[in-house]
């Protein structure tokens, strides 16, 4: 074996629990091992966790959202798989770039490696050197995180060619360190229409694949419409070759949270440990309980419309392009006992004259506008319609990143009267660029670097004193914001409010309510409550921080100025909320 992984016989002070997947993908994969992280750390043990994927992008920062669904940015500015956002809403904490790896990553870094001769003239080959710099990767997190047990999800399915060098991984570490080394399977049980019946072929067909690849599960959970009985339990732990106790049902629930309490009660968690050699520290917290509580007796339902452009599909509805919105929303509503009934409203239908009438009044009907983020030209105008409306017509309105830019075109264009002002984005031409690109990019766009190259990862932000985005912190999220009124978020842009407009922008009534501590960089904007009941636009995307037991102080107060009116609307119909 090359000199940099040498086989042992000692203990690894960490547990290692890779997670895989079978039969088709999409499944929950990532919700699955974000729930089990969160019951093992609420167990008293310091976790961590890695996503791996097996695209040869060096990071999900370039790729489609319709095809990959949404980049989730870390702290640290790395643009990552969506998961990595399950796994910090689950889990509560940061997780940085070193916890998402793609092939790309392990390709690249083994040729710099052997051009700086660090594998002393050996030839370098693909089954020898590849695992063993995925395996020195995973090591390498564990130790910056000081985890005592690490989650590792393996993207795509088992059986996969590209995936071939992730599971020789897993092989090649369990022989490594077989009393430290776990794998958990995640199957799916298809219930044929015309069968009636649950049917577990394809699952044991999926573990057999990894008896190819040398490798026994630990456990198996099986996703399924329904949960599985005994009998299929059984079945399953006999093809397996492990106990009944090992086989989980994850049955289809209608909210994801739920999941950690679905595995709690099927003493997942104690039975890992056990496997682990390992006993509970702590007594399990009631958390999850009572948010679910919330999550099903709400006091209140409120239609939100999430105005974007990335979520048509053919027939289908992708809502994974805007995955962290989502969630966000839904985290404030629960915060304060209500609903969200979100309507994904697609803006390109805006730009059809015939249509324009009939989705305005479409519009009257929802408590509160969200614009979130989005890149290029492509439905900027029905945008720019929707923060129009809201405005005038006094709907509580959020734009992020995106939304913001909107909400200043339209502001300029509308109430300062400069009707071609636009963002250089979507017209590089525009005479008035209220949104245009940040002096650091124009260079990067110049040579076509487009990946990692834009404003990433968590900066300060200054809040002004008395705005509606401070007094949304200091009542709904004081830990977020210090005494000198700053706040760190994360960004994901390229282009920035035009600071040459920004005299006239603020005597026409927009108020600029938060910028960076040099006051250079605008990065909110609102307007005055006297103007409007809430209106306010991020230039930062406080989605990426919002947790269900720590909701995001934005959205938590966005939820709050689109109840009152809703109250009041339905006290007067004679029906409640």
């Amino acid at each position: 074996m090359p000199p940099e992984i040498k086989s042992t016989s000692k203990k690894s002070k960490t547990k290692y629990v890779f997670v895989t997947g079978g039969v088709i993908s999409g499944i929950g994969k990532g919700i699955s091992t974000a729930s089990i992280a969160s019951l093992i750390k609420s167990a008293g043990y310091k976790i961590s966790i890695m996503k791996v994927d097996m695209y040869l992008n060096i990071d999900a920062g370039t790729i489609n959202p319709m095809e990959h669904g949404e980049v989730f940015v870390t702290e640290d500015g790395m643009e990552t798989d969506q998961d990595l956002g399950n796994y910090e809403r689950f889990i509560n904490q940061n997780f940085l770039r070193h916890n998402y790896m793609t092939m790309g990553q392990v390709y690249y870094d083994v040729i710099t490696r052997e051009r700086q001769f660090e594998y002393g003239g050996q030839d370098v080959e693909g089954h020898v050197h590849i695992p063993n710099e995925i395996i020195r990767r995973i090591k390498e997190t564990a130790e910056k995180d000081s985890a005592e047990v690490m989650f590792i999800e393996v993207g795509g399915t088992v059986g996969e060619y590209q995936n071939v060098m992730f599971f020789e991984a897993i092989r090649r570490f369990r022989q490594m360190y077989p009393d430290s080394v776990f794998l958990i399977h995640l199957v799916y049980l298809p219930r044929p229409g015309h069968l009636g019946e649950i049917k577990s072929k394809p699952a044991q067909s999926s573990i057999y694949e990894l008896y190819k690849l040398g490798l026994q599960p630990n456990f198996v959970i099986c996703r399924s419409e329904t949960a599985i009985d005994s009998k299929k339990k059984s079945l399953i732990a006999f093809n397996a070759g492990i106990p009944e106790t090992a086989i989980i049902a994850a049955p289809d629930v209608d909210c994801v949270y739920k999941i950690p309490i679905l595995f709690k009660k099927q003493n997942l968690h104690l039975e890992l440990l056990e496997v682990m050699g390992l006993e509970a520290k702590n007594k399990q917290n009631e958390e999850w309980e009572q948010l679910t509580e919330r999550i099903d007796k709400p006091e209140n339902r409120l239609k939100i419309a999430i105005v974007g452009k990335y979520f048509s599909f053919g027939d289908s509805v992708l809502t994974d392009a805007y995955l962290c919105v989502l969630e966000a929303v839904r985290h404030g509503g629960w915060k304060l006992d209500t609903e969200a009934l979100i309507q994904w409203f697609d803006v390109e239908r805006f730009e059809d004259k015939e249509e324009e009438k009939k989705i305005t009044e479409e519009l009257k009907q929802y408590d509160g506008i969200i614009v979130p983020q989005g890149w290029g030209s492509r439905g900027v105008e029905g945008k720019l319609k929707c923060a129009k409306f809201a405005r005038e017509n006094k709907i509580p309105y959020l734009g992020l990143c995106f939304g913001m830019q909107m909400a200043v075109i339209e502001y300029a264009r509308d109430v300062l009267g400069l009707k071609d002002a636009n963002s250089e984005e979507v017209n590089p031409k525009t005479k008035n660029p209220v949104i245009h690109i940040m002096p650091n990019q124009k260079e990067y766009m110049k040579n076509k670097q487009y990946g990692g190259t834009i404003r990433l990862g968590a900066w300060p932000c200054v809040l002004k004193e008395g705005s509606i985005i401070e007094e949304s912190y200091r009542e709904f999220g004081d830990e977020r914001i210090d005494d000198k009124n700053i706040v760190f978020e994360r960004h994901r842009h390229r282009y920035e409010f035009n600071n040459e407009y920004r005299e006239k922008l603020e005597k026409a009534g927009l108020i600029v309510s938060g910028t960076s501590p040099d006051g250079k960089l605008v990065e909110a904007v609102e307007l005055s409550r006297d103007e409007h009941p809430f209106f306010v636009g991020t230039q930062f995307h406080p989605e990426y921080k919002s947790r269900p037991l720590s909701p995001h102080p934005l959205f938590c107060a966005f939820m709050k100025a689109c109840i009152k009116p809703a109250m009041v609307k339905n006290k007067n119909s004679g029906v409640r909320s």
